[in-house]
């Protein structure tokens, strides 16, 4: 009997010594061992929620509570989750009772049978030069994609026929293709969820194949347009996905929903509704009146967090919003920096290139660092933000929220309060404050480009509260503050005083929020003082 209570204890040590290193492992931005680490976080949806023209706050629970630490995101991105399957996407259902396949230096092949229904499929590959095992990089749709540059950096490319999974030009009550053998032609879910599923089938016979040709902890995703959609889906839908990388995806894909109406030229939220059942049938309730829905596209990019994601626009073509793109990448970055992740996304529409789905070269080299940093493991590149000028959004039009800083221990409470919708000004603390002065100081981060920049400023109250701020940047010659957000200032060039708004002057001891601006020319060797 103590044999056996021994024997209980050891597992239990053992389990939960694996479950930490998973966490640490999953918090460097490696992929989770599982398709859904959030899988058994209790969710219970509401029959109704407010609605806001304002980005939902990604650290607020559906109970409207904010999380705090690290660990509370893995249930926090399960509500998001359930929330994106019931109004966006429909759901993606569990790994089916069966899945079988093989795996060869040419071929996937994939067998799944769920409640007596059974279909197939199967995937190319190409494997690039060497000996492997090799990671992969799932490229949607077979084209977009820079193949040659993949493959050139030791992954090799699995190219995903996701019409076989769920075909297009079908009507929404009698879809066809291997998802919807199983789970009926008349399921609610949309075309793209049921891509993601196909890929996740694939990764399980990836997984159960040992490894001999692939690496089932090392792969990528990526297609452009409405395989950009497809994968930008499938990165945020399982977690076994290394690094997430979607093309010019348009409506349906990177840019914030609440954006798309306001965005001249962009593909309206009916349009893309009615062109092909991507969308789950549940959006059709939205595409009029996406301020009602629980979610946006930026809580997307946040379910991507901490792993690698690189997102790809083209700032030529009016259709694609990417505008409404910037602006889900600019505050999904805010999951990935409170998660300690920052250098984890990437965001790139700065090219010269028009053509839709053209192979850049703008996007060569970010792309093998991205390769090499979350497939090979064998790089640490940081990632960076470079906005075209034309189609650059401001994440402060579209947030009430702010960030705060999660710590592992779950004893301390967020950097600034919860933001109501309507920012109010905050009650004066009762613990001792000091404006200004050595009350505060300011550091930044700079993301800088050719021809532009964004830098985030973070400010830090010292050992005493502090009720408002004033943060003095000395820009260097020639830089000029096109946008910010979080702050008021008093100019664009050379000296500007920032100082808070309503909502993040009161700052506790020792705390931190962060504002930021975005600029042409050259912000490396900007100067900031706080007071």
């Amino acid at each position: 009997m103590r044999r056996s209570r021994i024997r209980s204890s050891v597992v239990l040590l053992v389990a939960t010594v694996l479950a930490s290193a998973a966490v640490i492992t999953n918090a460097s931005g490696a992929a989770a061992a599982v398709e859904d680490e959030g899988a058994d976080c209790a969710v219970s949806i509401p029959s109704s929620w407010p609605s806001s023209a304002k980005l939902p706050d990604p650290f607020k629970r559906i109970d409207g509570t904010r999380i705090s630490t690290t660990s509370d995101w893995r249930c926090r991105r399960e509500e998001i989750k359930k929330l994106a399957e019931r109004t966006v996407y429909g759901e993606k259902p569990a790994k089916p009772a069966s899945v079988t396949g093989t795996v060869s230096s040419t071929n996937i092949t994939v067998n799944v049978t769920q409640n007596g229904r059974s279909a197939s499929f199967s995937a190319g590959v190409q494997l690039p030069s060497g000996t492997g095992p090799f990671p992969a990089v799932f490229v949607v749709g077979g084209f977009g994609a820079d193949t040659a540059t993949i493959k050139a950096a030791g992954a090799a490319v699995i190219t995903y026929d996701p019409l076989a999974v769920g075909k297009e030009g079908t009507a929404r009550n009698n879809k066809q293709g291997a998802f919807y053998s199983l789970y009926g032609a008349t399921s609610s879910t949309g075309l793209l969820a049921a891509w993601a599923w196909g890929v996740s089938r694939l990764i399980d016979v990836v997984e159960q194949s040992g490894g001999s040709v692939l690496k089932a902890d090392a792969l990528g995703v990526t297609g452009c347009s409405r395989y950009g959609k497809s994968a930008f889906a499938i990165g945020a839908f399982d977690q076994r996905i290394a690094l997430t990388m979607p093309i010019e995806s348009g409506t349906a894909g990177v840019p914030i929903l609440r954006g798309i109406p306001g965005e001249s030229g962009s593909q309206p939220l009916s349009n893309a509704y009615g062109e092909q059942p991507w969308f789950g049938d549940a959006f059709s309730a939205y595409t009029g009146n996406p301020a009602a829905l629980p979610v946006d596209t930026h809580e997307l990019v946040a379910m991507v967090a901490p792993r690698g994601l690189f997102v790809m626009e083209n700032p030529h073509i009016d259709w694609l919003g990417a505008r409404s793109g910037s602006v889900a990448a600019l505050a999904g970055a805010e999951v990935y920096k409170a998660l300690g992740a920052g250098s984890n996304i990437s965001y790139w529409s700065d090219v010269s290139d028009g053509t839709h789905c053209a192979s850049r070269s703008e996007w060569k080299t970010p792309l093998q660092q991205n390769i090499q940093k979350f497939l090979l493991k064998t790089g640490n590149a940081a990632g960076t933000f470079r906005i075209s000028s034309q189609k650059a959004g401001n994440l402060a039009d579209w947030r009430d929220w702010t960030t705060p800083t999660l710590t592992d221990s779950g004893t301390t409470t967020p950097t600034t309060p919860t933001t109501p919708t309507t920012p109010t000004t905050p009650t004066t603390p009762t613990t001792p404050t000091t404006p200004g002065g050595a009350g505060c100081t300011a550091t930044t981060s700079i993301n800088q480009w050719t021809g532009g920049f964004v830098t985030t400023v973070r400010v830090t109250a010292g050992a005493a509260a502090i009720t408002g701020w004033t943060v003095t940047a000395g820009l260097p010659a020639g830089a000029v503050i096109t946008s910010g957000w979080n702050a008021g200032r008093s100019g664009n060039s050379g000296t500007v005083r920032f100082t808070n708004v309503d909502f993040n002057g009161a700052v506790a001891p020792g705390q931190s929020i962060e504002f930021g601006y975005q600029g042409t020319g050259t912000g490396t060797g900007t100067t900031v003082s706080c007071a």
